[in-house]
């Protein structure tokens, strides 16, 4: 495995030397070990991207050329993506169908923004129109400059794709830290980069903690803008930072996301589309629908069957044939959950099902798919975010109770509404305050649509326009084409 780090065009040692472990979280055992990076060696990636960006040819070339560096790095992941895909199986646990639709998609991102690249190179600027013919004006769309990413556990490769993918299409530079938790994947991103001929300080990868590289990245001077997805305490301290500099910033954090389902839902379907947005990567989502309302017509029997359902999960190795639920990424990741369930407990919910270890599987962190009932709303589970295995379940009796239930969160990441009444669904998805609405569906995902929050799940978009439009600067130029000066000071 790499145990050095990727930085202007090279695989260094870290300044202060020291390797981070990884962990199979299957089997508890440390697997691989890699570079443990520290402000020194973000320093260096900063300046390499520096000078990437202030005197290299990536900014300046055109958006085509560019496009065609991308679409090598999409063929290149689609070369590798058993590797990939087992890569993020091992480190992160989740199963490898997963695994392997998060590849195909990271592949497709790539491919997504270089056709963006296309269109900025056909159209790189607007003409203004103003109301004085002596002066004529256009708006210059430019990349933006240096940018630091900062990417989560949970989606470990296609998380950095999102962020490398839009800025190199604008012609940024970007340094990159993974989780320390799950950098295997995104390390691979420096193998792809050699093997394309991306010019050097293009992209830089520096492994390392949050303390030891991703505060020095979200401090640094030389970095133009900052673009984070993780929790909203690691969020609110770097937005806090990148304020010291007036340095821009996107964040998309956590969210504790509602899924209304009303009782002319077809009941089957509503339970399918439960399991699917809470347990899919084993509920370590940031857009999982955590919080079930269901209307008190339904209610019994959605809890009934969704219980069943959950019940025949097959949880163990995300490499073994069949498993639907992995582990858990790390211990603590697994205490945590732990904790937020006996606390639910305290609170006064009620286990319906699992809460508590997998039986049968003597290592690992493996949890049991679990759905709570009676959670007061007050209570933690059901207002925080436990980012695992546990759904919430509530029953309401209309509309406007669904929608102020739904609504009454300090997240607004994503909701979801499932109705045959289509005036319906579409009414309660307008009343959502979130980013990201679902209509008689959870968690379907592409890369030409919006994604991101309100309120506190985050600032700004990623994906689709929106996106790319995240890495670029707009340049007002205008120019004087009168056949005098104005005669302001000379008379």
């Amino acid at each position: 495995m790499q145990t050095e780090l990727y930085i202007n065009g090279q695989w260094v040692a870290p300044v202060l030397g020291g390797t981070l472990p990884v962990i199979d979280p299957a089997t508890e055992q440390v697997f691989a070990h890699v570079a443990a990076g520290s402000a020194a060696d973000i320093d260096q990636a900063v300046h390499a991207a520096r000078a990437a960006f202030d005197h290299g040819p990536w900014p300046r070339m055109p958006g085509s050329e560019r496009a065609r560096y991308l679409r090598a790095f999409a063929q290149a992941v689609r070369d590798r993506q058993d590797r990939l895909a087992a890569l993020e199986v091992r480190d992160n646990g989740k199963p490898l169908p997963e695994a392997d639709w998060d590849i195909a998609d990271a592949a497709g991102c790539f491919d997504f923004y270089a056709n963006l690249a296309d269109e900025l190179a056909r159209t790189p600027e607007e003409p203004i129109e103003l109301p004085d013919t002596r002066f004529v004006s256009k708006a210059v769309r430019e990349p933006l400059g240096v940018v630091g990413a900062i990417i989560p556990w949970n989606f470990p490769f296609l998380m950095a794709v999102w962020k490398v993918a839009p800025a190199l299409a604008a012609g940024c530079t970007v340094v990159l830290k993974p989780s320390e938790l799950t950098p295997l994947s995104a390390l691979e991103l420096g193998a792809i980069a050699d093997e394309v001929g991306l010019p050097p300080g293009v992209l830089n990868i520096v492994n390392g903690t949050g303390p030891q590289t991703g505060q020095p990245l979200s401090e640094h001077a030389g970095v133009d803008k900052i673009a984070f997805t993780g929790s909203v305490p690691t969020g609110s301290r770097i937005m806090a930072a990148c304020a010291r500099d007036i340095k821009t910033v996107s964040l998309e954090l956590g969210g504790k996301s509602p899924f209304v389902i009303f009782d002319d839902a077809p009941l089957e379907d509503a339970v399918e589309w439960i399991l699917f947005g809470i347990f899919w990567n084993q509920g370590q989502v940031c857009s999982a629908t955590s919080r079930v309302l269901v209307q008190q017509g339904i209610y019994e029997r959605v809890l009934q069957r969704l219980c069943e359902e959950s019940r025949k999960i097959r949880i163990g190795n995300g490499m073994d044939k069949g498993v639907l639920l992995g582990p858990i990424v790390s211990r603590a990741q697994y205490d945590r959950i732990l904790h937020a369930i006996d606390r639910a407990r305290d609170d006064g919910a009620t286990v319906a099902s699992g809460g508590r270890a997998a039986p049968g599987l003597d290592k690992g962190y493996f949890l049991e798919p679990t759905v709570l009932t009676d959670v007061p709303l007050d209570s933690a589970a059901w207002t925080e975010e436990i980012f695992g295995p546990v759904v919430c379940l509530r029953p309401f009796t209309d509309e406007d109770e669904a929608i102020r239930l739904a609504n009454d969160s300090r997240f607004g990441l994503a909701a979801a509404v499932m109705s045959t009444d289509f005036e319906r669904a579409e009414r309660v998805a307008a009343a959502f305050r979130a980013g990201i609405v679902w209509i008689n569906c959870s968690q379907p995902t592409f890369t030409e649509a919006p994604w991101g929050g309100y309120r506190q799940s985050g600032i700004g978009r990623e994906l689709g326009r929106w996106g790319f439009d995240n890495y670029l600067e707009t340049k007002q130029i205008t120019r004087f084409v009168g056949q005098e000066p104005w005669g302001w000071y000379i008379a």
